[in-house]
C-alpha cells in the first residue's frame, strides 16, 4: 500500500507543470522543460530511509509546492537545511548575514552558508547519510550560488557522503562571454577561471571542478598520487569513502533554451529582464553609481546625482531586499532600460557611457579596506584588474571584447568536456 501511495504521489506530481506567469506562457519552450528535481524515480531511490540534509532556498520548487514540502510528504526524512545569501526563505538582504535557526513552517534546523560560515563543519553534517543540492542560478560567475555549491561539494568529500545535484536550466546558458577570472582576484564573488558568463548548469558546472581538478587537492584525495582517471574524479572511486556525485538531469533542456524561471532567485533579480540584463549592469556594484536596488526594476535602473540631469530620473528607498540601498532617498539621474532586449553578451555600452559622462572620474570606482589587487571592488566582480584600467584608459567596447577572447576560447573548450545538455554552438 506504501508504494502505491508513493506511486500515486509521483505520477501527481508528475503530471504538473511549473508555474508560470503569462510571461512564461508566453515564451515557454516547446516542449516542457522540466528540472532535476521533477525526475523522482532516478533520486528518489537515494534518498530513501537515509537522513537527508538540503541545501535550498525559495527557487526550489516542484510544481507549486517546495522540495522540502514535498520530499516529507513522500516520506524523505529531511534533518537539516542549508540557506545559501539571502537565506532559505530568500528575503534576506544581498550581502546580510543569517546565523542558523530554526525554520518555523517546518520545524527543521537551518544552517545559513553565506557570510562568516560558508561551508558546512563536519559537525553540520554528523547526523547525515546525504545531501541534496536543489537552488536556481543565473548563470554569472559573481552570482554567488556556484560558490555555495563549490564549498558544500568540497565538504561531501571531506565527510563522505555522497552529493545529489538535482539540476536545473540555465537562464542564461545561451552564449559563453566575459573577462575570465585571474587568479590573484579569487574571492567567493568568483572562485574558479571562468568567464563572467559561463554557459553551464550547476550539474555540469559541479563536474568540471573535479574534472580540471579546481578543488584544494587535499579535499580531492588524501593521498597524493600522480595519476587520477575521469572516472575516478566523477565517481570517486576509492576504498573507505562513501561519496558520489549523483547529477539528475533536467527533462527537454539545451543550451539553446530561453527558458524563464516560475520563482525569481533573489529580491533584487524580480523579473527575467533583470535576469538576463544583470551579467551586464551588475558591474555597476563596482562603481559610486546605483544599480537599482530600491527601485521597481534592480539591474534596470542605474545612476548617480552628479549624471546629467536631462537623463531618467529615480530616488532609491528601502524595498524588500533592499533596506539600505545604495544612494537612498537621492535623487538620481541616469537610465532605465526594463523593457529594452538584452543582447547574449555583456552589452558595456552603458557602462562606457556612465564612465564618459562622471565628471569626477577619480571617485567612479569604489575602493575597498582591501590591499592591491583587491584594493577596488570593481576589481573582484570583474576577477581581474585589466577592465578597469581598460575604461579609464578609454577604450572601446570592441577593443575591450576583442582583449576576451583567447582565454575565453580557452575556456570554450574545456566547458565542452562537460556538458550533459546538446550546446549553442
Amino acid at each position: 500500500m506504501r508504494k502505491l501511495c508513493l506511486f500515486f504521489c509521483i505520477s501527481l506530481l508528475c503530471n504538473q507543470l511549473p508555474a508560470q506567469t503569462p510571461a512564461a506562457k508566453k515564451h515557454a519552450p516547446t516542449p516542457e522543460i522540466f528540472p532535476g528535481a521533477y525526475q523522482f524515480a532516478e533520486y528518489l531511490p537515494l534518498l530513501k530511509g537515509k537522513r537527508v540534509g538540503v541545501f535550498a532556498n525559495p527557487t526550489s520548487v516542484v510544481a507549486n509546492s517546495h522540495l522540502v514540502d514535498t520530499l516529507r510528504k513522500l516520506g524523505i526524512s529531511i534533518t537539516k537545511i542549508f540557506g545559501p545569501e539571502h537565506g532559505f526563505r530568500g528575503k534576506a538582504d544581498a550581502g546580510e548575514q543569517i546565523g542558523t535557526y530554526t525554520d518555523s513552517l517546518t520545524g527543521i534546523k537551518v544552517v545559513s552558508l553565506y557570510g562568516a560560515k560558508t561551508k558546512p563543519s563536519a559537525a553540520d553534517l554528523a547526523d547525515l547519510d546525504i545531501l541534496v543540492f536543489d537552488i536556481q542560478d543565473v548563470g554569472t560567475r559573481f552570482y554567488t550560488y556556484i560558490s555555495s555549491l563549490q564549498y558544500f561539494l568540497e565538504s561531501a568529500i571531506q565527510n563522505n557522503l555522497p552529493l545529489v545535484i538535482l539540476d536545473r536550466p540555465n537562464p542564461n546558458g545561451f552564449y559563453v562571454d566575459g573577462p575570465v577570472l585571474d587568479s590573484n582576484y579569487k574571492s567567493f564573488v568568483g572562485m574558479q577561471p571562468t568567464p563572467i558568463v559561463y554557459g553551464m548548469t550547476e550539474g555540469e558546472y559541479a563536474q568540471m571542478l573535479l574534472g580540471e581538478e579546481w578543488l584544494p587537492w587535499r579535499v580531492i584525495r588524501k593521498e597524493k598520487s600522480n595519476q587520477i582517471t575521469m572516472s575516478q574524479l566523477l565517481g570517486f572511486e576509492e576504498k573507505n569513502t562513501n561519496f558520489k556525485l549523483y547529477v539528475i538531469k533536467c527533462k527537454n533542456y539545451t543550451h539553446k533554451s530561453r527558458y524563464v524561471l516560475p520563482v525569481m532567485p533573489s529580491p533584487n533579480l524580480a523579473s527575467m529582464g533583470a535576469v538576463y540584463w544583470y551579467p551586464s549592469t551588475c558591474l555597476f556594484e563596482g562603481t559610486i553609481l546605483s544599480e537599482g536596488r530600491g527601485t521597481d526594476h534592480p539591474f534596470e535602473i542605474f545612476g548617480h546625482p552628479s549624471l546629467p540631469d536631462t537623463l531618467f530620473a529615480f530616488a532609491p528607498h528601502v524595498t524588500v531586499g533592499a533596506k539600505d540601498p545604495k544612494l537612498k532617498g537621492r535623487l538620481c539621474h541616469g537610465w532605465n532600460i526594463s523593457g529594452q532586449t538584452a543582447p547574449a553578451s555583456i552589452d558595456l555600452h552603458w557602462l562606457l557611457q556612465a564612465y564618459s559622462l562622471f565628471k569626477n572620474k577619480d571617485s567612479f570606482f569604489v575602493q575597498t579596506k582591501g590591499t592591491p589587487p583587491h584594493d577596488y571592488y570593481f576589481k573582484i566582480l570583474t576577477g581581474n584588474g585589466t577592465l578597469m584600467e581598460q575604461i579609464k584608459a578609454g577604450s572601446t567596447e570592441a577593443e575591450i571584447r576583442k582583449s576576451w577572447q583567447p582565454k575565453l576560447a580557452a575556456f570554450k573548450k574545456i566547458r565542452k568536456k562537460y556538458l550533459l545538455y546538446a550546446d549553442f554552438e
